[in-house]
């Protein structure tokens, strides 16, 4: 800008041939175009009130035509409201202001970059000498209303220094006073929407997590710090509960109905990470996580003592190392397969599990399948339980093992389907993937909640009834070793062809659980599934690649989806074939009544 300097300059350019008039509208374009950007001109000058920044004004020199006046001083509340947004831009952009007012400056230098382009428009034709006075003005209007509009809560933010809550409360009360002006309205609620991500941040910490970070104390939960929950222990009305997270006054008035919710849920979630943040979990998890590479290898290849030495670490950093007689705990690698294992037990009615070509051994058997939890059973407990009675709890128990490493592997698997959840895969082998891999994770927890909630614990509890009333040892042994012989025969493993199909639809699922992870690492980079660290395929970071590679790969590579159509095909098939088996077994065997109905609904899923 400043085209127009001074009377020679007109000359220069040919335009002494205009009039006077013609002259200062030139000139008064030109401090215009300056005053849209808040910079005083030869004849507009800006003038300030002591003591209030927010209150500005423009002024022309009284020299100037009357009627060119009237054109600028319709545009001066422009320049007035530029003016005054850019200083509160330069202002609240410190963080010292909060996060809210942080991001809705941002929002705002966002909006006057627009605007400035508007503005270099306008001086672009003024330069080709295609502007005149009623032309800016025509192209200043539509924007008049939207900066007159932000001014108005820029005005309030600042008398009343608002900031978190109050003021996405004032942004949006004032997007609902401008319904009559869509154009503003949408403008406003745009810069509400920039103006809230950060508090939902905070929100989003708070409602998954029970943590508030908070840093400039914005959110509209407090927090009292001087409540520590060592309190709790002398604390006679409940402080810890009631006093240490509590509501604020400057509540989003679009969480106002449900911030009594959104209090309880996180404090909820507090109390268990803080309370509760010292209490060790399930000590076999956790042996899971770390052993999982020993257990990993060929059972001829695995070092017993190593396993050791990793079942006494989650012994005693779980909460097992409470019980007194966690050190008689040991761990032992079996030969053979549970099937296998079963044979050695000739007191049992397992007809065709004890011969015959029906136990196919795995070629190659890893640890996974072979390991097994034993007891060092001291003098007189040895009368009750004895080496053929251990040997039917490490069956059931290595039977369970292997079950949760199969749910263990599958749960992995749809981790990382969910990792690409973003994708646009409907109708595509990920997609069918995906609805596979609920339907195996629907068998295989139908099959675990079937065998601890339906066989081993009712039957304990009926175990431990009847010994508080048993007058002999002779009772005691037959008590237990009946509850033995029950919960073999109702985990199905004294039923041939039912556990062999059990364990055919469970070597279905780690073969899927393992060719997914091949699948999905074509779209996503992911860390292979011995580096990870956690025991579940899937649990790290999912970054995707390029949307067109991933659609390539779920389109045009033919030989996944066949290897997808094959697991569901075999995967049905198998569990098809379950279907008479079980429902002629429970007929007989009436216990099997409700694992029919648990696992065949799998099948519905697809």
């Amino acid at each position: 800008m400043g085209l127009v300097e001074n009377y020679e300059l007109y000359e220069i350019l040919g335009l002494h041939i205009f009039g006077r008039k013609m002259q200062h509208e030139l000139i008064l374009i030109d401090d215009l175009l300056f005053a849209l950007v808040g910079i005083e001109g030869r004849y507009i000058s800006i003038k300030r009130v002591h003591g209030k920044a927010d209150v500005v004004s423009f002024q022309v020199d009284s020299s100037m035509d009357l009627a060119l006046q009237e054109f600028a001083k319709r545009i001066f509340p422009l320049c007035e409201s530029y003016l005054l947004i850019d200083e509160f831009v330069e202002s609240r952009s410190q963080f010292k202001h909060g996060l809210v007012n942080h991001a809705f400056a941002a929002a705002l230098r966002a909006f006057l970059l627009d605007y400035q382009a508007m503005v270099a428009q306008l001086e672009h034709q003024f330069r080709l000498r295609r502007l005149s006075i009623q032309g800016l003005w025509f192209y200043c209007q539509p924007m008049t209303g939207s900066m007159q509009a932000l001014s108005t809560v820029i005005r309030k933010v600042s008398a009343n220094n608002y900031a978190g809550s109050a003021v996405l409360n004032l942004l949006q009360s004032q997007a609902k006073a401008m319904a009559g002006d869509s154009a503003v309205r949408s403008l406003l609620e745009k810069m509400t929407h920039s103006a809230s991500n950060a508090y939902l941040s905070i929100l989003e910490r708070w409602i998954y997590e029970g943590v508030i970070d908070d840093p400039y104390d914005e959110f509209f939960i407090a927090e009292n710090k001087s409540l520590q929950k060592e309190s709790l222990t002398q604390d006679y009305d409940a402080k810890y509960w009631r006093q240490r997270y509590s509501l604020k006054k400057d509540i989003p008035s679009f969480l106002a109905n449900i911030a009594g919710t959104i209090l309880t849920t996180g404090k909820y979630l507090n109390v268990m990470r803080e309370c509760g943040y010292n209490v060790q979990g399930d000590f076999l998890v956790h042996f899971m996580d770390i052993a999982r590479e020993e257990l990993l290898k060929k059972h001829d290849e695995i070092s017993v003592e190593k396993l050791q030495s990793l079942l006494d670490l989650a012994l005693r950093t779980t909460a097992a190392a409470a019980d007194p007689c966690h050190e008689d705990l040991t761990c032992c690698v079996e030969r053979s397969s549970v099937l296998k294992g079963l044979s050695r037990l000739k007191d049992l009615d397992i007809k065709n599990v004890s011969h015959g070509n029906d136990l196919e051994e795995p070629i190659s058997i890893t640890g996974l399948e072979t390991f097994s939890l034993s007891y060092k059973i001291q003098w007189p407990l040895s009368i009750v339980i004895s080496r053929k009675a251990l040997t039917k709890y490490q069956l059931i128990f290595r039977f369970l093992f292997h079950c949760k490493h199969v749910e263990r592997q599958l749960c992995g698997a749809w981790q990382m389907h969910q990792g690409v959840r973003a994708l646009n895969s409907h109708g595509t082998a990920i997609s069918r993937s995906s609805l596979l891999c609920r339907s195996m994770l629907r068998f295989i927890n139908s099959l675990l909640h079937y065998l601890t909630f339906e066989v081993l614990e009712p039957n304990w509890h009926v175990m431990h009834g009847r010994l508080q009333t048993a007058k002999s040892i002779d009772e005691v042994i037959q008590h237990h070793d009946f509850f033995l012989d029950k919960c073999l025969k109702e985990c199905l493993l004294l039923l041939p062809e039912l556990i062999k199909k059990v364990e055919k639809l469970k070597s279905l699922c780690l073969q899927y659980a393992a060719a997914t992870q091949w699948l999905i690492s074509l779209s996503i980079d992911i860390p292979k599934l011995d580096e990870q660290s956690d025991g579940s395929v899937g649990s790290g970071k999912l970054k995707s690649k390029n949307p067109s590679q991933v659609q390539k790969v779920m389109t045009r590579n033919s030989a996944v989806t066949d290897s997808i159509l094959k697991f569901e095909r075999e995967f049905n098939a198998e569990l098809q074939s379950l279907r008479p088996i079980l429902s002629s077994s429970s007929q007989a065997e009436p216990y099997l009544t409700h694992l029919a109905q648990w696992i065949l609904g799998a099948g519905n899923d697809q």
